[in-house]
This record gives structure tokens, C-alpha cells and sequence, in this order.
């Protein structure tokens, strides 16, 4: 089969093909697992963090994506909970140990780092850890669902974030345009401030239907009750603290961040950034439970990314947009018919 494979850590500023386009062995299903066709794989900001070794995977070679609609085509003798034929999602979480906190507990597997994933033809996962796609979906839709939507669904849950609250996300990409569709039907009184460098993600924003855009650092008219940070950098870690109203929560919806900026840290005042029982909550992988319950909901509201295609082949070109920032909304690989 045809994938799309890490060979080595690499930085992403001398090299603009990390992937190789490499022949692998179709997998084999074992007893617990499904084969899947993959249909489309969502690019998202964590493979970079894989391909620069902030998030090494154990060992190399290996296949990245965790945002995969498949297929299936082939189940173990002891599957039985997915229809050969029918359309699955699998997520950041391969396997973990099924318990509440699963994705806090060692036995936690990643798919694409510590296993290899969807940027590929084929590939194989637990049947408990694939989920049922909504007919209502795509496979171009639901793939960014898989990662982006649903650990934005766990940050939202986790802002502690009440209906007329006002929230604020820092970055707009694959994530916050999710998380704004999703906080519109769930909190419908509350506003919603979005901070980006970018125009063009600004004017995404208040495309997306924000009360106010501004740049990371531009104070917000209103102190905000949440706010939800989705970028690899500290500045606006440091910004976002300042813009929380007393008993404010920031959650930072991130695996790794980066080190260009981390002086930032330095500028941080405990009066004007911390004090007033102001929170900090970090966001660690995500459950099965969290998939489960985000994508009917996300059919239902419906939510609806906004997607640019690329063929397998292409891996590296949308890897080097998403690192360039030159994305709007999520990045998806189209491998097969959808």
C-alpha cells in the first residue's frame, strides 16, 4: 500500500518534505481490530510537533494522522461492532486502558506516533477505539472533527464555561472554528472574542460569526470569563492571562509548545496576570467517551468545517501550509473515494 511515512526528526526550517512516499505492507487486523480503506486523514498542527521531535514518536519509521475516516473492509474473528462496508472515525486515542481518565493514564497509545496512522491507504484500530460517522457527515467533513472538533469539545467543557460568559480564543485555525459553531449552540447568550496575527484569520473569524477579532496581544473591550488557547507559542499564553476576568480560566488546548518565544514567560506579573483566583488548566489527549458523544453532536448542531483538499501524495505541501500558517480552517488528505 501506498503511505506517506516519517523516516527521521527533522526541522520543518530546513526541510520542506519530511514524508516519504513509501511502499508499506498492507496491515493485518488482529483479533480486537478493524482493517480500514482510508478515505480522507486531517493534517493537523501535532504531526508537526511529531516531525520535529517535540513529540518524538518511539520509533521510526512510521505513518502519521490521527484524524482518519475509513472504511471497513476487513474485521478480526472477536470484531463485531462495526459493519463491513460502513464509514468509522479514529482519533488521536488508538488504545488506552478504557477507564474515565484514560487519556491521563501510561497505557495511553497515540495513533500516527506511537502506531502509524492514516496518511496512508490501510491501516488498523481496535474496534471499542473507531466510531460510527454520522451520515449526515462527509468523510471530508468528519475527518477534523476527529481531532480538532473533538478536543475542542473537551476544552470547551473544560473552560467551566456558562451560557452569557463571554470566551475568547487565542489562534483561529482547524480548532476554534469548530469550537465557535459548537459554543453558538451550546452557550448562545455568550460572546465570543477570537485573537489572531494573521488578517485573513481575523476576517475568518468574523466570517465564522465573532462579536470582536483583534491580534494576540490587543486587549479585548470586555474581560473574558474563558479562553481557550490553540497556538504552538507562549506570547499568547502571557496575553490571554491578562485578558481573563477575576476567576477567569485559560485552557491551553495544545500537546507541545515551541521555544522560539519562551521568554515571554518572563513578562508575566503576578498582579496583573495570576492574582484574583485566576486559572490555569492544561488539555491532555482526549477519551473515547469525548469522541463518542462529539460527533452526533456535531451532525446534529450540524457543525461544518471548512476543508482544503490535498491528494496523499501531497502530505508535505499541506504540512509546510499549516506550518507556514497559510490554512484556513483544516487541511485534509483525500487517499481514496469519499
Amino acid at each position: 500500500m501506498k503511505a506517506m511515512a516519517l523516516d527521521k526528526i527533522v526541522s520543518l526550517d530546513e526541510t520542506e518534505t519530511p514524508l516519504t512516499l513509501t511502499d508499506f505492507p498492507q496491515p493485518k487486523p488482529r483479533s480486537d481490530e478493524l482493517l480500514l480503506q482510508v478515505l480522507t486523514c486531517g493534517v493537523c498542527h501535532t504531526e508537526l510537533d511529531e516531525i520535529e521531535g517535540r513529540t518524538a514518536p518511539p520509533k521510526l519509521p512510521v505513518i502519521l494522522g490521527h484524524e482518519v475516516v475509513g472504511r471497513v473492509v476487513a474485521a478480526g474473528a472477536n470484531a463485531f461492532q462495526h459493519r463491513l462496508g460502513s464509514r468509522v472515525g479514529v482519533g488521536w486515542i488508538h488504545r488506552s486502558s478504557g477507564t474515565q481518565d484514560e487519556n491521563l493514564d501510561e497505557s495511553f497509545v497515540a495513533t500516527g506516533r506511537d502506531v502509524n496512522g492514516g496518511y496512508a491507504e490501510y491501516m488498523t484500530v481496535p474496534e471499542t477505539y473507531a466510531y460510527a460517522i454520522p451520515k449526515s457527515l462527509s468523510s471530508q467533513e468528519a475527518a477534523p472533527l476527529l481531532c480538532a472538533g473533538a478536543i475542542g469539545y473537551r476544552a470547551l467543557r473544560l473552560s467551566n464555561l456558562k451560557n452569557g460568559d463571554r470566551l475568547g480564543l487565542m489562534g483561529f485555525g482547524a480548532s476554534a472554528h469548530l469550537v465557535v459553531q459548537l459554543a453558538r449552540h451550546l452557550f448562545p447568550q455568550s460572546e465570543i472574542f477570537a485573537f489572531a496575527r494573521r488578517k485573513s484569520a481575523q476576517q475568518f473569524a468574523r466570517d465564522c460569526g465573532v462579536e470582536w477579532t483583534g491580534d494576540i496581544e490587543e486587549p479585548p473591550p470586555r474581560p473574558l470569563n474563558a479562553i481557550i488557547d490553540t497556538t504552538p507559542a507562549w506570547t499568547p499564553i502571557v496575553a490571554a492571562l491578562k485578558a481573563l476576568a477575576p476567576g477567569g480560566r485559560l485552557v491551553i488546548n495544545a500537546i507541545r509548545k515551541e521555544n522560539h518565544d519562551k521568554e515571554a514567560l518572563l513578562e508575566i506579573n503576578y498582579h496583573e496576570h495570576l492574582w484574583m483566583e485566576r486559572e490555569i488548566k492544561s488539555v491532555a489527549n482526549i477519551t473515547r467517551e469525548d469522541l463518542a458523544t462529539f460527533l452526533p453532536l456535531a451532525a446534529k448542531i450540524p457543525i461544518r468545517p471548512t476543508t482544503t483538499l490535498y491528494p496523499l501524495e501531497d502530505a508535505n505541501r499541506a504540512l509546510m501550509d499549516l506550518k507556514r500558517s497559510q490554512t484556513i480552517g483544516a487541511n485534509v488528505l483525500k487517499i481514496a473515494d469519499v
